[in-house]
Formats: structure tokens, C-alpha cells, sequence
């Protein structure tokens, strides 16, 4: 039986630095744990035009798998798995990208909605836990390029240093929205991916004047530990140089329509859906509300964390500064 596994968004960072150094594949395998066959064939198959680029590589290796991966070959479990996410309201995007950073499963959005709408035609109804209910899932063709505008002097997270995918240092985070029912409110969450801290706020409007306001007054006491910020691709952040020069950090966008880029902060969203389901009006919502949910998971122990909790990892890094 085969023992080969997948490899990770951490080992090719690996892969590409200990390239770069020059070592050899079989000494390469050796550092990562891995054959000097399984180097040698991610050479082959994920090297770009300017040489091995880890980030390209994975997402390389995760549309190979996804294409190889249909709505026939998706087991009993993981339907389960999929099911269950639906039903508390997780996006197809959502679902894909956390597969892929939790589980390392590469099953593509597309052949989630396929096998949605399959159920659907069968009499299901798990078409109804989408956000768009009756209505089709509009491909974007294979480059996930739709006529969207990019935001102006956005950095993209090819340009991300590798240090950050490690997760070796704290200071790194994510950032998103969370939008209430019929756009009625919105809450800013952001997630340092090292000690999994969470931080949220209302906001007064999804416009970028009121969200960037949020970003700053959140990070703001924690500025010292504030190297770099991923974003996604949304208007929201069209100020994202304000937020660069106010926070003096480094903003980065990941590529359109890869959540899985941000899978810390897209899981963390899902956690705070828990208290807020997709039904919330937000302008309904109290500030200490908001609070009483963060608090809940920055206190709760994680298992990646070897049980201890976001909010002791933070004041002890918060503390070690101050020293």
C-alpha cells in the first residue's frame, strides 16, 4: 500500500528555501520528511516559469487535485463533512478552503455547488442553507477572474514574506467581514495566525471609510505586535494604505476567490456564526455581545496550541515586549 501523503503549504516553504540553498532533493526529503521521489515529482509538476515558488506550487498542487477530484468520488464522510458545514451556513468557499487547511482534502467550491444542487434535483434541501438559495452558482472560469476592479496599489500575497506562511512568528494577521442579514450591519474580524487571537467590532457600514476606522481602532493597542495584515479582494479595504501607514505594517491581498489563503480567519468566522447565524441583524447586535463571543474563543484552549488558550499566548507576547 501506497504511504505516499500530500504535501503541505509549510513543506514546500521549506522545499523552496532549502532549493534556493542548494541542496539536494534526497537532502531536501530528508529535512521535510519526505522521499526524494515525492521532491523530485513536485519539481517537475509545480515549478513555474521562474523557478519553484512555493505559494505557486500549492496552489499549483491544489487545482491539480481538485480537477482529479469529482462529486462521484466524494466518500460517505466526507459528504457527512460537507453536509454538516452547510447546515450551519458555510459557504462552498468556505467549506473548500477550510478541507484544504484543516484536512488537507482538495475539493474544489465548483463540485461542492454540484453536488448541491444534485441533492436539490433528488428533493434536498441543502440548497437552502446557501446564501443565494434558488439561484445558480456563476462560474468564473478557470483563472477566477470575473470584471471586478482591483483595488488600487494592492500588494498581492505572492509578494508575502515566507516567514509568514512558517507560522513561526506573532504578528501576522487576517482580516474579513462578517455581513448581517440583508446587509443590515457588519462585524470586522481579525485573526493573528500564530497565537489564533481574535479580535471584533461592529463597524458602522461595510464602506471602506468605516471598516478601515474598525481595523485601526482594534489593532491600535496591539500595534507593537502588528507586522502584517492579509486581506481579501472586497471594496471594504480600499484603504488599506491608511492602514499600512497608521499600524506601520504591510498589507497583502490574497488571489481572488482562494479563501483557503485566509482559512485561519474564514474558520474563526464560522466559529462566531455559532452566536451570530447568517439570520443576525447586526445593528441589532450590542457591543458587549461582540465582546462576550471573542472572549469565549480567545479563552477557550486549542488543541494546535498545545491547550493553551489565544488570550494567554497574546498577553505573554504582549508582556515579553514590554520587558
Amino acid at each position: 500500500m501506497s504511504s505516499y501523503k500530500q504535501l503541505t503549504s509549510e513543506q514546500r516553504c521549506q522545499i523552496e528555501v532549502l532549493k534556493r540553498s542548494g541542496f539536494s532533493q534526497q537532502s531536501i526529503g530528508q529535512a521535510i520528511g519526505a522521499s526524494q521521489s515525492a521532491i523530485s515529482r513536485e519539481l517537475s509538476r509545480n515549478q513555474g516559469q521562474r523557478g519553484y515558488r512555493h505559494r505557486q506550487a500549492h496552489i499549483m498542487a491544489t487545482e491539480s487535485r481538485m480537477a482529479a477530484v469529482s462529486t462521484t468520488k466524494m466518500k460517505p464522510a466526507l459528504l457527512a463533512i460537507i453536509d454538516a458545514k452547510l447546515k450551519l451556513h458555510w459557504s462552498p468557499e468556505q467549506i473548500s478552503g477550510w478541507l484544504l487547511e484543516e484536512r488537507e482534502q482538495g475539493i474544489s467550491h465548483e463540485g461542492i455547488y454540484r453536488y448541491v444542487w444534485a441533492d436539490k434535483k433528488g428533493g434536498g434541501v441543502l440548497h437552502t442553507c446557501l446564501r443565494r438559495r434558488g439561484r445558480r452558482y456563476q462560474w468564473r472560469g478557470s483563472n477566477g477572474k470575473t470584471s471586478r476592479g482591483q483595488l488600487k496599489n494592492r500588494v498581492s500575497i505572492d509578494e508575502r514574506p515566507a516567514i509568514v506562511d512558517a507560522k513561526r512568528q506573532v504578528g501576522h494577521w487576517e482580516i474579513d467581514t462578517v455581513i448581517g442579514k440583508g446587509h443590515r450591519g457588519v462585524l470586522v474580524t481579525i485573526v493573528e495566525r500564530v497565537t489564533k487571537f481574535t479580535l471584533s467590532c461592529r463597524a458602522m457600514s461595510k464602506s471602506a471609510a468605516h471598516v478601515t476606522a474598525a481595523t485601526i481602532a482594534l489593532l491600535m493597542p496591539f500595534k507593537a505586535l502588528v507586522r502584517s495584515i492579509t486581506a481579501d479582494n472586497g471594496k471594504e479595504f480600499a484603504y488599506h494604505e491608511q492602514i499600512a501607514k497608521r499600524l506601520n505594517c504591510d498589507v497583502y491581498f490574497a488571489h481572488p476567490y482562494c479563501s483557503w489563503e485566509r482559512g485561519l480567519n474564514e474558520n474563526t468566522n464560522g466559529l462566531l456564526r455559532q452566536d451570530f447565524p447568517k439570520s443576525t441583524n447586526f445593528k441589532q447586535v450590542t457591543d458587549s455581545e461582540v465582546k462576550k463571543a471573542v472572549n469565549r474563543l480567545n479563552d477557550r484552549p486549542r488543541k494546535l496550541l498545545a491547550f493553551k488558550t489565544p488570550a494567554y499566548l497574546m498577553r505573554a507576547h504582549m508582556a515579553a515586549l514590554a520587558a
